[in-house]
């Protein structure tokens, strides 16, 4: 252990600007791959930012369809439409079977 130890302070004296240089890089590119604004924060935002515009899409396609259905809702027949799907009602002569999965 102790000649490792011996050649490598060998090897920082011999060539002191070319261990100053690789400590530079080392940290240089430590900073760059994982600081705040690193590489990997930065992959990690792009994915965030592509489930974002995703859900944005979806939820924009939902709204779209309110504004049709709020369109419609004064129409006699999708009132009807609603009564029957959503609180289960039924006319008079009709036999109503409500199937549920669990």
């Amino acid at each position: 252990m102790k000649k490792i130890i011996d050649r490598i302070r060998g090897y920082i004296r011999s060539t002191p600007n070319k261990f100053f240089l690789a400590v530079a890089f080392g940290v240089f590119l430590i900073w760059f791959l994982f600081d705040d604004y690193g590489l990997v924060k930065r992959i990690r935002m792009e994915g965030e930012y592509r489930q974002l515009l995703e859900q944005l899409k979806m939820e924009r396609q939902k709204i779209v369809a309110n504004e049709l259905r709020i369109q419609h809702a004064y129409d006699p027949d999708s009132i009807e439409k609603v009564a029957r799907e959503k609180y289960n009602f039924r006319k008079s002569d009709e036999t109503l079977f409500i199937i549920t999965d669990k």
